[in-house]
């Protein structure tokens, strides 16, 4: 593929709901472009995007794919994202290096989640949104009534561009309306046909095509609502403004698997969709913290962005950049940003599926990829004569936690290490070691991402593991206080050990345990109160209920006695812990569990299914926000016991709307209903 500059590259990100068609509408214009010798299927696992092992199992998108193609002597670089919401991080990696997102919308389902999801992420990153109805071949599909709702859903900015003549409930052609012209498909080849009559239809289009372009200036507003008409110029430069600028969003149609309607959606694409050059300007920060506009401008300092990782056991690690300014190719000197380390790039590449093409550099406003880099995603390359940072990719964070086993005993490591490759080239994987319930945990955005995570550790790695239900970190404490006695001798043959203590157990506010020591007359030596104080600090590890460390102690040291010659550190450090056998079980000692602080974001509409659910895992409702998006947040104390499928109820209840975080606030005493069961369990 040949290079081409800034005005003639497109940066198009792929998104919407899942089974909207986003990869079948790449690969079709891919076929269109002759980047595809073939017409490849999501269904028979032959597409140039969905292209790793775990899609073509399941037959969907679950990471983020970059696809090149030439339309017209322009340059569109097609970023797939994955419509699965538990893959939602790929949407924000191509929202990242995109400069449009072209949103696919079912013609039969209309505006779902994922469609929502889609402009939220475009609007985010101010990027510009065009619409794909597509399907429209299937006689169930209703195009003009999921025109309507993403009126409804998105404002009058949706602006009808391509739409079809409906005969026996089949498109039976596409109609224009910026050309005045039809396009008719006979024998799979596209044709111009006579203008169909579409009645008052059309001049219902027509409305909504100026009440878009009304949208896109304070003039073009008063003379509309004025009652003048917009010149058939200026509808075509309005729209085409608006477009580039993003407050027109244009709707084309087609069906992706027969390729009707994509070569007008192609050609749509360049003459509407802002290029490169036209989303010049994009801030960085310098060393100081001082905003630095970048421009796209090949013979500038070169400033790149990595939107996309990828860690294969065998090529090793592959990186995907965008860059912003200045060109990147071979031997190009780029320092790391995160790190301040210089990157060594020996060779650039495009990439076309999992088909990677060396290439001589990439320029300013293009993608690429380089093999063996230090960098990880978000990372700013850049030249050392001007270090500049760029935006990074905003992950959602991962809301699903489960424990993590090797099924082969000795294979914890080769397991952490694989997690932390996989982690590498998706973010929205977390994993930690928790010291306290000695499992490993891993964290992801739902119950698919974990189950791709299990397969990819066995395919990539070899590596076979269970995934369970994590356990609680539980904590004990006593309620009321106790004077007890600990002593200890033991006569051997030569020197005995002797030590004897007497301490007194409280209940106090500290996260630990407090000792203190209030010996008169010498009854204890003083060099004999660090043993003590280490017999009890090793004792707390494990309290008297169900082995879970012990919170809220204090100790005191008051009496005791000693034998000049028999008594040692060891003598006195064992007196301590059994005096905390025998004084703990009797100063009434009690379960704690964590408590978190739970802020859920939900439509208006499920706040009382929400609510309800918070109830019933014994979590209480401190209040509520109004969120954005005409979305409430609900703020709760919730024991962490009851958390574990959260995320899976809110998903299913919001319809994949919905999120939360949770964050540990403290420890309450268990509900002895509850703290019987832990303490069983804990017995087994």
């Amino acid at each position: 593929m040949k290079q081409y500059t800034a005005k003639n590259i497109f940066n198009i990100a792929l998104a919407g709901h899942s089974g909207s068609g986003k990869t079948s509408l790449a690969e079709a214009m891919l076929y269109l472009c002759g980047g595809s010798d073939r017409l490849g299927k999501v269904s028979d696992g032959n597409t140039v995007l969905d292209f790793d092992a775990e899609e073509i199992k399941r037959k969907t998108s679950v990471q983020t794919c970059v696809a090149p193609l030439e339309w017209k002597n322009k340059k569109i670089n097609i970023i797939d994202a994955p419509g699965l919401f538990d893959f939602e991080g790929g949407l924000y990696e191509a929202a990242r290096a995109a400069d449009s997102v072209l949103i696919t919308v079912s013609g039969k389902s209309g505006v779902s989640v994922g469609t929502e999801k889609a402009v939220k992420a475009a609007d985010k990153r101010g990027l510009t949104k065009i619409f794909f109805v597509n399907g429209l071949c299937d006689e169930s599909s209703r195009f003009y009534r999921v025109f309507e709702s993403l009126k409804a859903s998105f404002g009058p900015s949706v602006c009808p561009v391509v739409v079809p003549y409906i005969v026996d409930g089949q498109a039976d052609c596409y109609v224009n309306l910026l050309e005045y012209k039809a396009y008719k498909y006979i024998d799979g080849k596209i044709n111009v046909v006579p203008l169909p009559d579409m009645g008052d239809r059309l001049e219902g289009l027509r409305t909504a095509i100026c009440e878009a372009v009304a949208e896109t200036s304070d003039e073009m507003f008063e003379k509309y609502f004025s009652g003048e008409d917009f010149t058939p110029e200026e509808i075509i430069v309005g729209v085409s403004q608006g477009v580039k600028n993003g407050s027109i969003s244009p709707v084309f149609c087609g069906d992706a698997l027969l390729t009707y309607g994509v070569e007008q959606l192609l050609n749509g694409l360049i003459w509407l969709a802002p290029n490169a050059e036209d989303k010049a300007g994009e801030l960085a920060v310098d060393l100081d913290g001082e905003p630095v506009e970048l421009s796209v401008n090949e013979d500038a300092a070169a400033a790149a962005v990595v939107f996309k990782t990828v860690a294969d056991p065998f090529v090793g690690k592959l990186s995907y950049f965008k860059v912003i300014s200045g060109k990147v190719g071979p031997d190009t000197q780029l320092i790391n940003m995160r790190t301040g380390a210089s990157e060594k790039i020996s060779k650039v590449m495009t990439a076309k599926g999992k088909k990677l093409d060396d290439a001589p550099y990439i320029g300013a406003g293009d993608i690429g990829a380089a093999a063996k880099l230090s960098a990880n995603t978000g990372d700013t390359l850049c030249a050392p004569v001007r270090k500049v940072i760029l935006d990074g990719v905003d992950y959602p964070q991962p809301s699903l936690s489960m424990a993590v086993a090797p099924k082969n005993k000795g294979e914890e490591d080769k397991v952490a290490q694989g997690i932390l490759k996989l982690s590498e080239e998706d973010p929205t994987i977390k994993y930690e070691n928790n010291h306290e319930t000695h499992q490993m945990i891993i964290s992801g955005m739902g119950e698919q991402h974990l189950d791709v995570i299990v397969s990819k550790l066995k395919s990539k790695y070899g590596i076979d593991v269970v995934l369970s239900k994590p356990k609680v970190a539980y904590r004990e404490t006593i309620r009321k206080s106790v004077k007890v006695q600990g002593r200890y001798k033991k006569q051997t043959g030569g020197h005995g050990q002797f030590g004897d203590v007497w301490i007194e157990f409280e209940p106090c506010g500290s996260e630990s345990m407090e000792f203190a020591e209030r010996v008169v007359g010498g009854a204890v030596p003083k060099g004999f109160f660090p043993a003590v104080e280490k017999g009890l600090r090793d004792s707390i590890a494990k309290g008297p209920l169900a082995g879970y460390p012990v919170v809220g102690l204090k100790a005191t040291l008051y009496d005791g006695s000693y034998h000049p010659v028999d008594s040692s550190e060891m003598s006195f450090k064992t007196a301590a812990s059994l005096a905390y056998k025998d004084g703990m079980p009797k100063a009434d000692p009690v379960l704690l569990e964590p408590v978190g602080n739970l802020k859920t974001v939900v439509p208006g509409d499920n706040m009382g299914d929400i609510m309800g659910e918070i109830t019933k895992r014994r979590g209480r409702v401190l209040g509520m926000n109004q969120a954005d998006d005409n979305m409430q947040e609900i703020e709760a104390e919730v024991p962490q016991a009851e958390m574990s499928d959260f995320s899976t109820f809110v998903r299913q209840c919001t319809q994949g709307r919905g999120y939360f975080t949770f964050t540990f606030e403290r420890y309450e005493e268990t509900p002895r209903n509850i703290a019987e069961k832990v303490i069983s369990e804990a017995a087994q």
